[in-house]
């Protein structure tokens, strides 16, 4: 059976069948490894892309057009990291899933890592002048943390109508063998710390596809009003996998804190083989949204494939679409490449 994306709506003329693409609908804009990238308009007309660890604790990587990127380096040609130094409550080695928000002349980064004393991942907010680093947090004790729901991770900051700012991320409830669920709070106005309670927005990993994992939220607001956007189900690609699990999906919600509710019960956004057709895609997740360019885009990352769509180099890959709403529900079109 060839399996479809579900999501080529930004394809369909209104009334109109479309031909099969001849190119892969998805195409990689860095074929290095880059997971849980984030991206955003770095204010200059170009570019900027944040990841999990990789040797950096923040690496980065710089595009002027969004489908040709390269790895950011510094004045010695070594490889860039936005925050080189790491605050008094980080344990080395686990700095995951950074994010970055301008809040007035600042930069504010939010990022996952290890508290030395819990052992837990945890939430911590860097600040710095430039997009570019570096950022520094000196706290003493991270931004967020829910030791007894297994920690907390993949941050995510929202600007709402109004200029209300919000933070999100996941409860790592299956790390200790609970639910995993996604949180919210507001923040001050300078973004560097929580304003009122974290609240739990509504969405559990309770569909089967999640495979008991949902994390990786992404608020935004839409013609429709506000929708959130989260990865689920096992992000690795295992030997005995065809394709990794890993997938997209969304949910309405009535308010920046919720409650949000499941749009369906599949993935909008999820792993495929078809090399007639619309080629391969292993594992995409841990989504972005941003606007560029007068439009509004989606990053995500997958798994690295060879041609015969089998798991190539241990290594997460960025993508770049078009993101759109259409009819009530999120599009993606064909992703960005360079020519």
């Amino acid at each position: 059976m060839r399996v479809r994306v579900a999501v080529l709506a930004l394809l369909l003329a209104s009334g109109s069948a479309v031909a099969a693409p001849k190119d892969p609908v998805f195409v990689p804009v860095l074929n290095e490894n880059f997971p849980d990238a984030f991206v955003m308009a770095d204010g200059s007309g170009g570019f900027i892309a944040y990841a999990t660890n990789s040797g950096e604790n923040v690496p980065m990587a710089v595009s002027k057009d969004l489908t040709r990127w390269q790895v950011a380096r510094d004045a010695s040609g070594k490889k860039a990291d936005a925050m080189p130094t790491l605050a008094p409550w980080v344990k080395p080695g686990f700095t995951w899933a950074p994010e970055v928000m301008k809040v007035g002349s600042s930069y504010r980064l939010y990022y996952t890592a290890n508290h030395r004393k819990q052992d837990k991942q945890c939430i911590g907010v860097a600040s710095s002048s430039s997009p570019r680093g570096p950022f520094v947090d000196t706290s003493a004790e991270p931004l967020v943390c829910q030791v007894e729901l297994g920690g907390s991770i993949d941050a995510n900051a929202f600007r709402d109508q109004g200029g209300k700012l919000y933070l999100y991320w996941k409860a790592d409830g299956n790390r200790i063998g609970r639910r995993s669920r996604l949180w919210g709070a507001e923040l001050s106005a300078d973004g560097t710390r929580l304003a009122g309670a974290p609240q739990d927005v509504g969405l559990t990993d309770e569909d089967e596809w999640e495979q008991k994992v949902i994390e990786a939220p992404t608020m935004i607001r839409t013609p429709d009003g506000l929708v959130m956007l989260y990865s689920g189900g096992y992000y690795g690609w295992n030997p005995d996998q065809r394709l990794s699990p890993y997938a997209v999906n969304w949910a309405r919600c009535a308010g920046p804190l919720g409650p949000c509710k499941d749009a369906g019960p599949k993935p909008i956004l999820y792993s495929y083989s078809d090399p007639g057709d619309a080629g391969c895609l292993s594992g995409p997740g841990h989504q972005s949204i941003f606007r560029a360019n007068g439009g509004t885009f989606i990053s995500f990352h997958g798994w690295a494939t060879t041609k015969g769509c089998r798991k190539d180099k241990d290594a997460r890959l960025l993508y770049v679409a078009p993101f759109g709403w259409e009819n009530g529900a999120p599009a993606i079109a064909p992703s960005l490449r360079a020519k």
